[in-house]
């Protein structure tokens, strides 16, 4: 079965974007890693306002090196998307395991934050890859903002770049 893998940039205190939705504190120098991890994915999952900045950034959500993958948007109130996109309007447990039955490699859980503990308390996230960026940002939206209990991690690898990005890995232990 494929893994949803959250894969994205926080700050060091946690937030995910700043107090007016701003990402320009993002470290776009160089790779991170990110080639790698695109070449492991052919799905993504969007929630709605992450896939609206997404949008918004232009042509290929403001990635160039992005390929072409399947793309979910997880929205009630959205009434259309992109040609090529699939909009989850309902039953967002049963059409994200649909997703990892489905043949591929695995799925990128893009955000946001509201999608991202949904899928987590639903034990629907297999991996988390973040990007600690070393900034703080004092305030904006946090990552993890509603999760309700604790959650067991395993470490699976760290990247200490030159800039002082700390890159990690880890896996949801088994006991959800």
């Amino acid at each position: 079965m494929r893994k949803v893998i959250l894969g994205l940039a926080v700050s060091l205190d946690g937030f995910i974007e700043g107090p007016n939705g701003e990402y320009d504190w993002c470290y776009t120098d160089q790779d991170y890693g990110m080639t790698d991890f695109l070449n492991s994915v052919d799905t993504i999952l969007f929630g709605r306002k992450s896939y609206e900045v997404a949008i918004a950034a232009g042509d290929n959500y403001g990635m160039p090196d992005l390929p072409k993958m399947k793309e979910y948007v997880f929205s009630t109130t959205l009434r259309s998307v992109k040609p090529g996109a699939v909009l989850v309007k309902e039953d967002t447990v049963g059409a994200v395991k649909q997703i990892k039955a489905d043949p591929g490699k695995d799925i990128w859980l893009f955000g946001g934050a509201a999608l991202t503990s949904s899928l987590i308390k639903d034990g629907l996230v297999d991996e988390l890859w973040l990007s600690v960026h070393p900034i703080l940002l004092g305030k904006g939206r946090p990552l993890f903002d509603g999760l309700q209990r604790r959650y067991e991690l395993e470490l699976l690898d760290t990247k200490v770049y030159d800039t002082g990005l700390v890159s990690m890995r880890y896996r949801f232990k088994n006991e959800r």
